[in-house]
């Protein structure tokens, strides 16, 4: 009986929970697993054009206010890498140097958009039934009209004579959107605990606005502010395309597009495609990290 119960104590293998103790390999994320699903090629090149806008000085060969009366409609070749336009100056350093207005332009009234639209969304939602209704028309009746009409009216009566002006222009017409989106999120946490008991305890608006509200709502607006960005390059291209924007004498990527009437007849195509391809290329970037930002905050509130 014992020699029996030894001899299947060798031929039988204790098995179960718990019997050995498990330790899972755990696996260090590797570069491409941190960087997977990021829109790395957009930073890319998007960081690669900034960083050309700012270091113009030293990247360009020639002075982009200059006019080479020599060289008139000249076509790229190795003295004027993008060609020159009807007026002897040459693009490849007006693309750098104009580049500066174009995202100042863009970063400039994407930040008045924030502001307003921010203030003015907490205000209404903070706000009580009536007077909310009352923003909330105004604001409804302004978006009702084309933004576009809009700044035509404005630049009509105070004409944008310089980038900071152009920059307001955009911005105090392009706010309406983001009121409603800020306003929509500020009803549904206002009346939480912590919102409640800041409130209570003496908090003004102030302090609770920028201690409570807007940490909770900027992640879902995130998206709205990047795009502000594109939107208002995309208006000051499309004004100087109308011969509506910044003067000729203002070097940005729209002032040249107001060229591009006279560069049609000539057949002096780079003179439109340079300029668009810049453009185009850096609104495809902004748009694409806006897109990246709305799905991390998709996918942080589906987590909670």
């Amino acid at each position: 009986m014992v020699e029996n119960s030894k001899n299947q104590d060798t031929r039988f293998e204790m098995v179960g929970a718990g019997y050995m103790h498990h330790e899972p390999k755990i696996m260090k994320p590797t570069l491409g697993m941190r960087l997977k699903g990021k829109p790395i090629m957009s930073m890319v090149v998007l960081m690669l054009i900034i960083v050309g806008c700012i270091f113009a000085p030293l990247i360009t060969n020639h002075d982009p206010s200059r006019y080479y009366y020599e060289a008139l409609s000249k076509a790229p070749d190795t003295e004027f890498f993008f060609g020159t336009d009807s007026m002897g100056r040459d693009l490849y350093s007006i693309m750098f140097f104009g580049g500066r207005s174009s995202l100042v332009i863009g970063i400039l009234g994407a930040a008045i958009i924030a502001v307003l639209g921010i203030s003015y969304g907490t205000v209404s939602g903070t706000a009580g039934d009536k007077t909310d209704a009352v923003l909330m028309r105004i604001t409804e009746m302004c978006g009702a009209i084309p933004s576009m009409l809009m700044v035509l009216i404005i630049t009509a009566i105070f004409p944008a004579e310089n980038v900071i002006s152009m920059s307001i222009v955009v911005g105090i017409t392009g706010w309406f959107g983001l009121a409603r989106i800020t306003r929509t999120e500020v009803r549904q946490i206002r009346n939480t605990e912590y919102v409640l008991y800041a409130r209570s305890t003496g908090g003004h608006f102030g302090y609770v606005m920028r201690r409570h509200l807007i940490p909770n709502f900027l992640s879902a607006i995130m998206f709205v502010v990047v795009s502000g960005i594109s939107s208002c390059m995309t208006t000051e291209s499309t004004l100087s395309f109308l011969g509506l924007g910044l003067p000729l004498d203002v070097l940005s990527w729209g002032s040249m597009l107001s060229l591009a009437n006279k560069a049609l007849i000539t057949n002096d195509w780079w003179v439109i495609i340079i300029p668009g391809v810049f453009l185009v290329v850096t609104l495809i970037c902004i748009t694409d990290l806006g897109n990246f930002l709305r799905k991390e905050t998709n996918k942080k509130c589906s987590n909670l």
